[in-house]
Parts: structure tokens; sequence; C-alpha cells
């Protein structure tokens, strides 16, 4: 068993917060501010610490989780602000080759103008974050292996059924510092989500690719939906009769914005990071697991435009996912590039050895036990990634992947059912299965699947899945014929079919005799077969990186540094200041960017196409009060040293008064490794700056109404 409690995690966190910590350094968990309120000042914060403690108060009652990012509420009915790319599903939901939104834009003329999200779109406002270590490992001490992982998950299960057992809210168990602590979460959950503003996406995604990562940046990527619920106020199902939310709070708009060297705070849910991994796995990260995912990330991208290119139908249904792909290859590029120049690998390995020199001698054994653990999963990396994107870039083959789980697992009492496949998780299944006909063309489908598998079938046999090679054979001409065989004869791409199938799959029930269904049985024995390997791997892991964690408190404290829990999509707050960039030797950026750069790279061709209106709107020059007043123009984007990963997409950037200045939406290439390892020289944020939304819908795409609910002067 652990020797973990020598050091309570209090104690190691005393230690350490008490240290002066770097500004610009740190994700920090809401209840860990009061005790950083000494930097937070001296940083130039003019509020109370002491209030950005409670999840339910001002501000962060208005900071919530929207989708796959960050969202805040800016109005008192519920009128939500978030990026672009965040909103980008429910964009392309609502648009058709007629009436394409995407390039549009689109501007409700009123409330019933509002178009519906897609149905698996959800916001999520946090209302409650309570520590629950002891239950959730108080069965667990003693156990190894699949039986440790299996206490901590019941356990969890049992909080997160407790929770919920009134109805009122969804809960989450969150672990945090690796098994050390974990951390109940109760948030409400808001299904009827609709779109209210989007720019056109030559404004939202101006410079798209090319400009991704970039700065200097001049991107209008912001989009504004509404949250509703029934009428009795609580969340609902879509319907014509709900009511508009009413939030516990929203961030008011400051109409004065940044300078460099302003302070600026981020609240938001980053989604991982893994600062406080192995030297081991920084390793395999640099060496094996980026240079891979660059590679399969083009592949599927340059599959999906060769099969959508002489099909406008096929590139609207496939725009979403393309842009997730060229998101995730780009930045794959970037981690690997800042990582290499920040010589990571060889840094934290020289910390872990001084680490490990200076550790008692109680946490030796378990440290030297996870090494070895964590040498198993690497080896079946390759293997794991493509199985996963097989399933997770598909359609159909993924609709019949999950209906067959479903059914399996809801002929188990509830409390048993995998995470994800419980009564609770029911309308986001069905929710994901309805969105199908919005995102699949079979041809593009097929050509994915063709791409993915026979990269699959050059694996070495060891990694080789018996029930796959069944499935779709070990040639190309196997392979070819296989997936022709299967699509032509399944019925999935027909919503009714899907639902009958999910109607039958949620009481346990046998499917219906269907190509797709049929071969999903092999597949999925396949993946709880490999999904028991990973767990009885994660249950050591689970049990033994608390002693790793132990040793890096009491290592960091010496050093003064600070520890803060790695980034797992829990509400977070980082804060520093406006500043500049200075990437390289004699190269120098602004940390403000403004209207005249849109000019200077428009070239009326994809990507830099600037809207007519956006640059007659320019030309004018008429912009009022939110032009800068020491620039005298018009600013677009800013730069902050904020911490920030994926997922902060969409959060909110408040100033010294916790006035909403700024909307986060991507990093500098220099700093896309900080998931990683945080280079203070690097690390950058790039924000929309909120005149330019203010000015935008004031002047070239104009929505008064929304500026008025907002609170914000038209100009």
């Amino acid at each position: 068993m652990s020797a973990r409690k020598t050091l309570p995690v209090a104690l190691a966190l005393g230690l350490t917060l008490a240290s002066a910590a770097h500004a610009d350094e740190g994700m920090w968990m809401p209840t860990q501010l009061p005790e950083l309120a000494k930097p937070l000042k001296a940083a130039g914060f003019k509020g109370d610490p002491a209030e950005l403690a409670d999840v339910t108060a001002p501000p962060l009652s208005a900071v919530v989780r929207a989708g796959g990012g960050t969202g805040s509420f800016v109005s008192g009915d519920g009128l939500l602000l978030t990026n672009h790319h965040v909103a980008m599903g429910i964009i392309q939901y609502n648009s058709s080759a007629e009436h394409n939104l995407i390039n549009e834009g689109f501007i409700a003329a009123g409330r019933a103008d509002e178009r519906p999200s897609n149905p698996d779109f959800r916001v999520l406002v946090t209302v409650g974050f309570d520590k629950v270590t002891d239950e959730v490992l108080q069965n667990a001490r003693g156990k190894t292996g699949r039986a440790y992982f299996d206490a901590v998950d019941a356990a969890s299960k049992q909080i997160v059924a407790d929770c919920e057992r009134d109805g009122s809210v969804r809960c989450s168990v969150a672990n945090m510092y690796y098994g050390t602590d974990f951390y109940r979460i109760r948030q409400l959950e808001l299904s009827d989500v609709r779109l209210v503003y989007a720019p056109p996406r030559a404004i939202g995604n101006y410079g798209d690719e090319i400009d991704n990562f970039m700065w200097p940046r001049h991107t209008g990527d912001f989009t504004l939906l509404r949250a509703y619920v029934g009428k009795d106020g609580k969340p609902a199902a879509y319907s014509q009769d709900n009511v508009p939310y009413q939030p516990p709070a929203h961030l008011r708009m400051s109409v004065e914005g940044p300078k460099e060297g302003d302070y600026a705070m981020l609240a938001g849910y980053p989604g991982i990071t893994y600062r406080h991994r192995t030297a081991a796995e920084f390793a395999s990260q640099i060496d094996s697991v980026l240079p891979r995912r660059v590679a399969l990330f083009q592949q599927m991208i340059d599959t999906i435009d060769v099969a959508a290119a002489n099909d406008e139908t096929a590139r609207t249904l496939y725009a979403s996912q393309l842009q997730s792909l060229k998101n995730n290859r780009k930045r794959a590029a970037g981690e690997l590039e800042g990582l290499l120049r920040s010589d990571a690998k060889a840094q934290r390995a020289a910390d872990e050895q001084a680490m490990l020199g200076a550790t008692d001698a109680r946490y030796q054994g378990d440290i030297r036990a996870l090494l070895a653990n964590l040498s198993q999963g690497a080896a079946v990396g390759e293997r794991n990634l493509l199985l996963e994107q097989i399933a997770g870039q598909t359609q159909l083959l993924r609709s019949a992947l999950l209906l067959e789980r479903l059914r399996i697992e809801s002929a188990k009492p509830d409390a048993e059912r995998e995470t994800g496949y419980q009564q609770r998780d029911q309308a986001l299944i069905e929710g994901v299965l309805r969105q199908v006909q919005r995102r699949y063309a079979p041809a593009v489908e097929k050509a994915l699947l063709t791409q993915l598998l026979t990269r699959y079938q050059k694996l070495p046999d060891a990694q080789r899945v018996v029930e796959f090679d069944t499935v779709f054979g070990r040639t190309s001409q196997q392979l070819g014929q296989a997936l022709d065989r299967l699509y032509a004869g399944t019925r999935l791409g027909d919503e009714s079919q899907r639902l009958a199938a999910f109607a039958a799959a949620r009481e346990g029930r046998a499917l219906a005799a269907d190509p797709l269904l049929a071969v999903a049985a092999p597949l999925v024995a396949a993946q709880l077969r490999l999904e028991n390997e990973t767990k009885t791997r994660e249950g050591e892991q689970l049990r033994l990186r608390p002693a790793y964690m132990q040793a890096l408190f009491a290592w960091r404290a010496k050093q003064g540094r600070a520890v803060y829990p790695d980034a797992n999509r829990t509400l977070r707050i980082s804060y520093g200041k406006v500043e500049a960039l200075h990437p390289r030797d004699a190269v120098s950026f602004s940390p403000v960017t403004t209207v005249a750069g849109i000019v200077e790279k428009n070239t009326n061709a994809y990507p830099f196409d600037a809207p007519k209106p956006l640059l007659a709107a320019i030309a004018k020059g008429d912009f009022g009060s939110t032009a800068d007043p020491a620039l005298g123009t018009q600013t677009v984007n800013f730069l902050t040293n904020l911490d920030t990963t994926g997922g902060n997409s969409g959060s909110p950037v408040l100033n010294a008064k916790g006035e909403l200045i700024g909307l986060n939406f991507d990093s500098n290439w220099e700093s896309v490794s900080a998931s990683w390892w945080f280079d203070p020289r690097y690390k950058r944020a790039v924000h929309v700056d909120m005149r330019y939304l203010r000015w935008l819908l004031a002047k070239v795409y104009p929505a008064p109404a929304l500026l008025e609910e907002m609170g914000v002067p038209a100009q």
C-alpha cells in the first residue's frame, strides 16, 4: 500500500502557495485563489480574491462549459458568448448548400428566429465543487490493478448517483493530482441552446489554417448563443414553449480596451495538460506520439479533401470535422516543435532525476512500479490511436458500435454500467444518433475508413486485433470488398432505423438485422477486451501516481515553485498581463492588432477573403467609441501571457475590475507545447478584443438589440 499520506496534500499545497509564483503560470482551482491573494494583488487585481473561490458567485457563476470549450453569459436572458469555432457544429448543423450559414453568417431577426443547436451540444453551469477524496478511496485502499480501478469507479458512480438523485443537476467526479484528491462537480445541464449571431466565416475564421496558432492575428472568432429552459426554470429539451435561462450572474462588458502591461485574468474549462507527467512520458510524447498524430491527422484531412472535392453538400457536411482535424494536426505539429525548442525532454529528465534523488525512500518503490507500468501502454500506442480514430471519425460505424455497447451495458444494473452508457447518458446518446444526418456522406466515410484501416493493416502482428482482421480482412482487396458490402447493405443511414435500434439497445434487447450492427458485435467484444487491459494498467497508475506526486510536491516546495493540478476540464483561473511577444532574436510583436492588418492580408481569395461590408467599413473609418484612443483605429485581437490550453477556447478574459475585455481563442505557435511544458518566454494566449465585437455588431453586421441587451453602447 502506498505511503502517500505521510505528506498531506494540504501541507504540500500550503508550502508551495506560500512561495512566490509566476503570475503567468498556473491553472488554479478557484478554491486555491484566497491563498494567492498577495500575488493576485501584486499583479494588479482590484477585487477580493476570496470572491473567486466560490463557483456559485459572480464572476465565476457566469462562466460555463459550452460544447467542447468554454462560454460565458453576457446578459440576464441567457445570452452566451463563445468562439465561432466552438459553435461551428451548431452553425454547420443549421447550414445547407442553399443556405450556408458558415460562409454567410447569421443574425437572428428575433428570438423566434434563433436556430436550435445540434442535439448533442450542451452547456454546463457549475453550481457545486466539493472534495470527496475519502469517499472515493475508502474501498480502494489495499487493492491493485483492475480491482483498484473498479473500486474508484464504483465509488465515483455512487457519489454521482446520490448527487443526481433529485434530478436537478448533472454530476461528475474529477480526479486531481493523479489520484491524490477527488472532487464532486455539480452542474446544471442545458440542452436547449440556440444560435443567435455568427459572423461570416471570413471574419470568424479569417486566415483559417495559415493563421491558426499564428501572430499577428486578425480573427473575429466569436458567436452568440442563447440558453433556454422550461417555463418552470428547469433544464428541458428543445421546445418552442421554453423561455430564456436566467443565469445566476452575467459578465459586464468593458467599454475600455486592454493595453500593454494591463492586468488580465481568464476563467474557463481547460481540457487536459500533462505538466506533472514522468520523464518517460515526455520522451514518448516527443519521440513517438506527436509525430504519429501529425502524420495520421494529415492523412485524414487529405482523404476528406479528395473525397468531397466535387461535392458541395459533402464539403458542408464535413466542414466542422475538417476544421477540427486541421486544428488537431497543427496543434500536434506545434507541440512537437515547441517541446524540441524548449529541450523539454532533457529538462524534464534532469528535474525528475534530481527529484527522485531527494525523494523519501517510502515513495521509491511505488515510483519504480509506476515507471514500469507506463512502458506497457506505450507499446500499443499506434494501435490504440488508430482504433480510436476508426470509431471517432465516422458516423455510421460509430453509431453501430455505440448501439451495440449500449445494448450490452443496458442489460446490467445501472450502477454497474460503463460511464457514458448509464440511464443519465441516454439523452446524449440519442443526440449523437440524431445528428448523423448532418455529418455524413457515404463516399467520405468509406474513404476515411479505407485510409485508417489500411494503416491498421500495416501494424505488426503483435498489435493486431483478430476481430478487426476478421471483419475487414488483411489485404486492401479484402478491405474494399468488406466496406462495399457493409455500406451497401446497412440501413443506419436512415434516422428512423437508428432510433429504432436505440429503442431496442436502451432496453438491452437484440438489435435488428443489419450488416453494420452485425459486425459491431465482434468489434465491441474486441474493444471490451482491450478496455480491460487498459483499465488494469490505469488502475495501477491510479494507485501508484500519488507517490510520484508527493515527491513532486516536496521537490517543488523546496524550489519555491507552484504546484497546481493538471487541467482536467474543471473550472480554472489563470492570471497575468497583456504582453508583447519576442519569439526570436531581433523579432518583436506588438500585443495588439488592428483592422489595418485585415486589409494588408486581404487577397480577395480564401482564406484571406475579407467580406466586402467589412472592407467598406474599415475604409470609412467610422470606429466611434470602439477605437483605441492611443492607436486611433479599431483593434481586433490582443495577446496576454495567460496560461491556457485546449478547452479554454471561448474563455472570457477579464480586466482588473472583473469586466469582460476579451475572448480567448488561440495560442501562438511557439507556445502550443504548453500543455506539456510551460515556457514563459513564449507562452501567449490570443484573444478577440471586445471592442472589435462591439464594432462589428454596431457598424458592419448590425445587431443593435444584442448590444442593448449586453448593456454596452452601440458606438
